[in-house]
């Protein structure tokens, strides 16, 4: 998975506010064309950036996929954040994805491959914010343990998502960890993004 981030550039597409920024997602899959889902991701992507900082401009989000060995969405979303960070544009928080699939015999599989994601009977892409409390700006909402997106595929009951959730917050709660050295190291060794 390659993510880049262009902009932001002046104008915005037809029909948006020009009072706000446009975040623009362009899926390239490795073949073919990209489907509903992926289009659902663009306004995940819309909700963890701040519109109002650059107004009538348009950030574009490009996705190419190189690979696709399993959790392909939540991969993309991982991908994109790290490139919005990198391109530092204004977030009001970051997001971090994950894939839980239920097995047929009961397991919760975190993370599967392309091979488990097909044989499971269901499976669930949930994406989280990246810390317990985000507060927007303006007098805005803090949401603790937020989930911004769950997009679910295949028969799952209820208990059966809940334990998905429940094994899939401290997932998260890791993979932001790992993350946030990931962005504390880089701006370590980068001159021009040290504190």
């Amino acid at each position: 998975m390659i993510a880049a981030v262009y902009g932001p550039k002046a104008g915005t597409r037809k029909n948006e506010n020009p009072e706000k920024a446009c975040i623009e997602v362009i899926w390239k899959p490795k073949t073919g064309q990209s489907g509903k889902s992926e289009r659902e991701y663009e306004m995940t992507l819309q909700s963890i950036c701040l519109l109002n900082v650059h107004p009538n401009t348009t950030t574009s989000i490009v996705i190419q996929v190189v690979n696709d060995d399993g959790a392909l969405l939540p991969c993309a979303i991982n991908a994109a954040c790290a490139a919005l960070v990198d391109a530092g544009t204004p977030l009001k928080h970051l997001a971090v994805a994950i894939c839980c699939c239920m097995a047929e015999n009961g397991q919760i599989l975190l993370d599967p491959s392309k091979i488990e994601e097909q044989k499971v009977k269901a499976f669930v892409y949930l994406v989280f914010l990246n810390s317990i409390v985000s507060i927007l700006p303006e007098g805005g909402k803090s949401m603790e343990h937020g989930i911004l997106t769950s997009v679910t595929h295949g028969v799952m009951a209820v208990d059966d998502y809940f334990s998905c959730l429940k094994l899939g917050r401290p997932a998260a709660s890791e993979l932001s960890d790992f993350i946030r050295n990931c962005f504390k190291s880089k701006a370590g060794n980068d001159p021009s993004k040290a504190a």
